[in-house]
């Protein structure tokens, strides 16, 4: 099985004060195998050694059943609320710390960098130092301040992953607060499924995939959010109010085989649902690990679902995620 949706966390780093200001990010260590991440002054989410210790993620690993993962960066490191030459300084740090943590053992886990997206020619210059050094692809987040995936330096970005052949890895981040959001970690159930299904209304309606050429491996977390569900409505309204919605060349439908997505959806119907709407060959095993909120263990909705034959199974729990990270 390989796992394309996991995260890390550094045992620490140097002062970001200086590039991210009061409410730069900093590790509390509270034990050897427990930590705070903090931003600033404030508490911000509990980790522990499962974030940063390659020996702790084999071991999950192997109880699970999984013989790879991809490590991504930790969205809430992202900082693209910064200057360009901030952004990348810090991406640097968390880049060359992602592969101190997948070096001791290079062919079962798989970095993934971060770019300082607001910058789109920083960013393109940080994949390329990041590929060069042996990450394996990129991490972004769905939108940068007011601006989408459809925006032109992000277009120019993915672009430039199309002609390296390097697979992008879309996650939902700095989700909108409000009173009414901020019960129930209602942003994490609501916020994070809607802000990755606009991502994908984006790459359609704003025309991206009508200018990026076919080879470009991208998938989105969380089972692509909501989109799913709501593929009709929106096959629907470009129909009905093409004045408004006609904005890509074809309909909705037309893009599906686009894009990748991964089985972060907790239960067979959700599973089944998504595998009729985006197909088989799009799915691929993800988790959300470490987090309190993945699944564990690793994959168990594909492997108890009876709606998968075997064929089925085995494209999803490896076959795809083989052909999107160009494993061969």
């Amino acid at each position: 099985m390989i796992d394309v949706h996991t995260h890390y966390v550094p045992k620490g780093w140097p002062d970001l004060t200086s590039d991210a200001g009061p409410e730069a990010p900093w590790l509390r260590i509270e034990s050897e195998s427990e930590a705070m991440i903090m931003m600033g002054t404030k508490e911000f989410r509990r980790i522990q050694a499962d974030a940063w210790d390659a020996e702790t993620r084999l071991r999950d690993m192997d109880a699970d059943g999984v013989h790879t993962q991809v490590v991504s960066p930790t969205p809430a490191f992202f900082n693209y609320g910064r200057t360009g030459a901030q952004g990348e300084r810090i991406a640097r740090i968390f880049n060359d710390l992602a592969l101190e943590i997948v070096a001791p053992a290079p062919d079962r886990l798989i970095p993934f960098c971060q770019v300082p997206l607001q910058d789109t020619d920083a960013a393109c210059r940080e994949l390329e130092r990041c590929i060069a050094n042996g990450h394996r692809g990129v991490e972004i987040g769905n939108h940068v301040g007011d601006l989408d995936l459809d925006s032109e330096g992000v277009v120019t970005f993915l672009q430039h992953c199309t002609s390296l052949d390097v697979p992008v890895f879309v996650h939902p981040w700095d989700m909108a607060s409000s009173p009414r959001l901020d019960r129930w970690m209602a942003q994490w159930l609501t916020a994070m499924p809607s802000e990755t299904h606009l991502s994908i209304l984006a790459l359609i309606l704003g025309g991206v995939f009508d200018r990026i050429d076919e080879s470009l491996k991208i998938g989105f977390a969380h089972g692509g959010g909501s989109f799913a569900f709501w593929l009709g409505r929106m096959e629907n309204a470009w129909h009905g109010r093409n004045d408004v919605i006609g904005t890509s060349e074809f309909p909705p439908s037309h893009y599906l085989g686009r894009f990748y997505v991964d089985s972060v959806v907790f239960d067979e119907r959700a599973l089944r649902l998504l595998v009729d709407t985006v197909g088989v060959e799009r799915v691929m095993v993800g988790s959300d690990y470490p987090y309190p909120l993945g699944e564990r263990p690793v994959g168990e909705v594909v492997r108890k679902s009876e709606c998968l034959d075997d064929a089925a199974r085995q494209l999803i729990s490896h076959g795809n995620a083989e052909r999107f990270l160009g494993l061969g």
